[in-house]
């Protein structure tokens, strides 16, 4: 007896692989990459090919994303305590044998010239997620204090490099686990209380703590410096308070509507010298104004909101912590470099998701949102 079957189509073949995506995660994406590229084209029109450039990265980190999307969620955990050992060992190696740019050694040469910082952004809440899910029905304070020593380390190799924007955010990805996980209030206040006391005591006596003989226990001075230029941009308007100055005469100037595409004087006649890099929030404000950063604020709010539901729908606790992690990693993200760019926090050098022009940054956005694609399409899965 013959049998004949019907040979599938190309769709109900590639439907496995994308069946299962999360549709609100993906048109947030889709969303702010629009925005990031109209942007671009205009901030980045005379700099030779960074617009395409910029594409090219975008469209890597989305298949990053989609190749990560692919691998179920337990996969993932099984390369967390590998991933952070080799971050690491490139943190050490960078101690010892680093490539050193603008008085900075940051940089690892491999075969290629690799940036082992950003690795710890992915690796160090897999790491933390991986923890938790092992000590999962019997968590203790000793726990958490392993977590601590887990985190620590590799932020203290990034802080000596220095990095201290790249520290902030793996220690933020870091503490967000370890906050998800079940970390009591008892121990999260009294560091809030001394971070508020330390803060006052700063803006009540920034005469005297700012002058220049004055050493700050624990600080570098161009740490120090970068506090001081937030304090009084003024100071120093041509030096060190001239990036800061400039970025939010452009955000002011853009008033309600804005100045128009193409059209911010501030930005083309180049009065911000990084507005394709970590300043590039400062030219999309003068061009689009404050209607314009409300919609880029929502495309991120659209992303961070959905992030924590898919955490809250996560169905294990590894899943539920990387992807409550990974969503507030994109609120540090935008919070910390619109802070800067704005005037209200120091300038340390951290970009805006989509917006902000580089390789290596854009490949470890594209590995977290490949994460929570996977644990959406793991949930969905399991519904099924």
């Amino acid at each position: 007896m013959n049998v004949a079957f019907d040979k599938p189509s190309l769709w109900q073949r590639a439907r496995p692989i994308f069946g299962g995506f999360d549709l609100p995660l993906a048109c947030a994406v889709l969303f702010l990459v629009a925005l990031a590229m109209v942007n671009m084209y205009s901030v980045g029109f005379d700099h030779g090919t960074r617009f395409f450039t910029h594409g090219r990265n975008i469209l890597l980190a989305l298949g990053v994303m989609f190749l990560v999307a692919q691998v179920p969620p337990q996969r993932l955990m099984v390369l967390a305590v590998p991933l952070y050992t080799v971050g690491v060992l490139l943190l050490l190696g960078v101690e010892f044998a680093g490539i050193t740019k603008k008085g900075a050694t940051r940089w690892l040469n491999v075969g290629v010239v690799i940036q082992p910082s950003e690795i710890m952004k992915i690796a160090m809440p897999l790491m933390l997620a991986w923890w938790f899910q092992r000590r999962e029905g019997q968590l203790r304070t000793l726990d958490f204090a392993v977590a601590a020593g887990i985190l620590m380390l590799p932020v203290a190799l990034i802080l000596k490099q220095p990095d201290l924007g790249t520290a902030l955010l793996v220690m933020a990805a870091g503490l967000y686990v370890i906050y998800f996980a079940g970390l009591s209030w008892r121990l999260i206040l009294p560091v809030l209380t001394v971070a508020v006391v330390g803060i006052t005591l700063v803006v009540a006596f920034e005469s005297d703590l700012c002058q220049p003989d004055v050493q700050w226990v624990g600080m570098r001075d161009y740490q120090k410096n970068r506090v001081c230029t937030l304090l009084d941009p003024m100071s120093d308007p041509l030096g060190k308070g001239f990036h800061i100055i400039q970025s939010m005469i452009a955000i002011g100037s853009g008033g309600v509507t804005g100045k128009g595409f193409m059209q911010g004087t501030q930005t083309h006649l180049e009065f911000i010298p990084e507005r394709t890099t970590d300043f590039a929030f400062a030219g999309y404000a003068e061009e689009h104004g404050l209607l314009g950063v409300l919609v880029l604020m929502g495309g991120f709010l659209w992303l961070i909101f959905r992030g924590l539901q898919i955490s809250a729908q996560a169905p294990t606790l590894f899943g539920r912590l990387m992807a409550g992690a990974l969503s507030l990693n994109f609120f540090s993200y935008a919070f910390v470099n619109m802070g800067m760019v704005s005037g209200i926090l120091p300038v340390v050098g951290v970009p805006l998701p989509f917006v902000s022009y580089g390789g290596t940054a854009m490949v470890t956005i594209g590995l977290g949102l490949g994460v929570l694609m996977s644990i959406a399409k793991s949930r969905g899965l399991m519904q099924r």
